[in-house]
């Protein structure tokens, strides 16, 4: 079996020329990377005091916190080469990636447990024993599950009809139950798409099981940081744009855009203009369209928003058995989705003492509940699926909340994507949310690092002969 590229070209040394990336965060890092290899005098401008954007830590305490609990998988070539890059890929023992697929599962409301486990027939052959097996479900749902999946196999991802779609009815469409669409089907859409299944486009769904989990045996292999994601996207990155060259302008913040003349305020209240050959908006959709004038490319303004809560839980012991659960815990029958234990990656001392992280992805109906609800909520469900919680004494329980998580992936979403290009010279975009044929992921947010650099390179060759080697879709 052959492992995806993952390595950047070479660069070809030249004189490129002047360009402002707007925005630190993994889209904005990695563009800022591939312009200043390729000969490009790039400043990275960012409104926080630390980069990573979505995907980066705090201190709290004693406890170093990620602001959410980022995963990434085998076929995610274009985010591993950047980690590679950063100097943080698995093999430096700052990132996990598994060896086979393997998902423990647990129900809340039977305590009825399964694994989630590929072995190694070509695919869709890797997965037929687990999902044959699959004890969260009868028998007769897991003898349907196989049709869905082809289904689901032949359905085209950059298909506008399959867009239009919602991924729920295409389930109930081939048959799938409500026990299968929650219990098996929605653990995984729910966690990458950030949305419930009824309203998930069909196209980016199908894009996660094709290219993840039906095309290939290894492409869902799981993988997730064993340090705190700042370490990785803000002090390495920081790190590797130094060695490149490039002027972080940290804590401070773009106030106006003037073709590619860009106006800044720094922490002190200091504003300075900044003139650039080129600019690549490195940020949210919204924030991209209040910057750039109209017409935009595509209604992306109006990709809205999902939320996403974490909900952390410090205890006197450990609760997430290192057996029979691993690292984390997929659950269902319950609002808590994913468990992630994070004590050595928060620089914890343990055992006795551990700390969970629990995600919640669209979290629409609990998005604005007090903490407080929260906490409780969380401590009581942890009780249930969790036999060693029930008698353990929780320390600490706070709880972190992006609302502006990801974009909504609905139905209909893929048409308000653009693409690096804008209708004004020299500006160009970046971020998860653009037109990458991925779901918002950190995939995706160095895909469109890889599309606006190359964009970047070519029209600066063709307009003043800066040099340089356009990109090949991988980092």
């Amino acid at each position: 079996m052959s492992t995806p590229q993952t390595q950047m070209e070479t660069p070809m040394t030249g004189a490129g020329g002047e360009a402002v990336v707007v925005g630190g965060g993994v889209a904005g890092i990695a563009t800022a990377l591939i312009l200043a290899e390729r000969g490009w005098k790039v400043t990275l401008v960012e409104a926080r005091p630390r980069l990573g954007g979505r995907a980066t830590s705090y201190q709290r305490g004693e406890l170093t916190v990620d602001n959410g609990q980022h995963v990434f998988l085998r076929c995610c070539t274009a985010y591993r080469g950047f980690l590679d890059r950063l100097g943080a890929g698995p093999d430096t023992g700052m990132t996990f990636l598994q060896d086979r697929l393997d998902i423990p599962l647990r129900s809340a409301a039977d305590g009825s447990e399964a694994r989630l486990r590929r072995n190694r027939l070509p695919a869709p052959l890797h997965l037929a024993a687990a999902l044959g097996g699959y004890g969260l479900l009868p028998l007769r749902d897991r003898a349907r599950l196989g049709g869905a999946a082809l289904a689901l196999r032949r359905t085209d991802p950059a298909s506008p009809h399959a867009d239009a779609q919602g991924f729920g009815p295409f389930l109930r469409k081939h048959g799938q139950s409500k026990a299968a669409v929650d219990r098996l089907w929605s653990v995984i859409s729910t966690a990458t798409l950030n949305i419930e299944p009824d309203e998930a486009s069909l196209a980016l769904a199908a894009k996660v099981f094709r290219t993840g989990l039906l095309e290939t045996t290894d492409g869902a292999d799981l993988g997730y940081a064993l340090v705190p994601l700042g370490k990785i996207h803000d002090e390495m990155g920081r790190a590797a744009l130094g060695k490149n060259g490039v002027t972080v302008l940290d804590s401070t913040k773009v106030e106006q855009l003037d073709g590619t003349r860009v106006t800044v305020t720094d922490r002190a209240g200091e504003r300075t203009e900044l003139a650039a050959d080129a600019v690549v908006l490195a940020v949210p959709h919204d924030v991209a369209a209040t910057l750039l004038p109209q017409p935009h490319p595509t209604d992306f303004a109006h990709l809205g928003h999902s939320p996403i809560l974490n909900i952390h839980l410090r205890y006197d012991r450990t609760v997430l058995d290192p057996v029979l659960d691993g690292p984390f815990l997929a659950a269902v029958d319950t609002p808590a989705q994913w468990i992630f234990d994070r004590t050595a990656a928060s620089g914890l001392d343990g055992p006795p003492g551990s700390y969970l992280a629990i995600t919640v992805s669209a979290a629409d109906k609990l998005a604005g509940t007090p903490a407080k609800e929260l906490t409780a909520l969380f401590e009581a469900e942890l009780a249930t699926l969790l036999p060693q919680a029930r008698g353990a004494r929780v320390e600490e329980a706070f709880v972190t909340r992006e609302q502006h998580a990801t974009f909504r992936q609905a139905r209909g979403s893929a048409a308000l994507r653009p693409g690096p290009g804008t209708a004004v010279p020299g500006v160009y975009l970046a971020g998860a949310w653009t037109d990458t044929g991925w779901p918002d992921t950190m995939e995706s947010a160095v895909r469109s690092a890889i599309n606006a650099a190359t964009l970047v390179v070519r029209e600066g060759a063709a307009a003043g002969g800066h040099q340089g080697r356009t990109t090949t879709g991988e980092y």
